[in-house]
């Protein structure tokens, strides 16, 4: 199939969700399943790989910042900035793409290869808009404040291995953290968190959803779209840094 082909799909995929709920209180409880599943399922790896990510940026931030000149509050400074605008969004993202993504594709990919959305269409009710809209909007909702947590996290673990490292005190850490801060840096972080989230979950979806044979299809369809999902994270990294900032 064409890179058109797959497009066409996934957009028309997009438009079927956008239809009158059958059952709200169906929808709102799996809305609920969703949230729980992708934020409580991956908050240990996103505090685990924010802790060392901060850690690390501090240690290899203090090894490169060796002149007398610059002051050691610069070291809060390249770290804080470092997690907010790259670390925290896009790393993060990235590996929820494997954790999320990969999850979403093997679940409808299951339900499609065992004839479950067969069953529900037959039934009446529009899967697209059951069994992916819920999944989007939840991502939508739990990945940014995931990242948000991340970015507080990343600055924690910088300061706690600057402040055990030697490298520099604590006071000095936390008076380098508001220097020159700029709030907007955050909201643009935000931008890339909503733009992630959408595609973390989306990409998936789609591959999951149109997947075609057994079990090794699932597989392969899984691995293509954490891939891709990937693929398009960086892609639209790019794309907000060049128009954003």
């Amino acid at each position: 199939m064409t890179f058109f082909t797959h497009f066409g799909k996934y957009i028309l995929m997009i438009k079927g969700m956008f239809t009158r709920a059958e059952n709200r209180r169906m929808y709102w409880k799996e809305l609920m399943h969703q949230c729980s599943e992708i934020g409580i399922g991956s908050l240990g790896i996103v505090a685990i790989i924010s802790i060392f990510m901060g850690a690390v940026s501090a240690v290899q931030t203090a090894y490169q910042l060796v002149s007398p000149v610059i002051p050691k509050s610069t070291i809060a400074q390249i770290v804080r900035d470092t997690v907010i605008l790259e670390f925290a969004p896009t790393l993060v993202c990235i590996v929820l793409a494997g954790v999320v993504g990969s999850k979403i594709a093997s679940e409808l990919g299951n339900m499609r290869v065992s004839e479950q959305i067969d069953a529900l269409e037959i039934m009446g009710i529009n899967t697209k808009s059951y069994l992916i809209a819920p999944k989007i909007l939840a991502a939508l909702i739990v990945i940014p404040l995931l990242v948000i947590l991340s970015m507080g996290l990343g600055i924690w673990g910088g300061r706690i291995a600057g402040v055990a490292s030697g490298i520099l005190s604590s006071d000095t850490f936390d008076r380098g953290l508001l220097e020159n801060f700029m709030p907007y840096n955050v909201r643009f972080a935000m931008y890339k968190a909503y733009t992630f989230s959408f595609i973390i979950s989306s990409i998936p979806a789609y591959y999951g959803y149109y997947v075609k044979g057994g079990a090794l299809e699932i597989g392969r369809s899984s691995t293509k779209s954490v891939v891709v999902s990937c693929i398009m994270i960086l892609f639209a990294d790019y794309i907000l840094a060049a128009i954003f900032l």
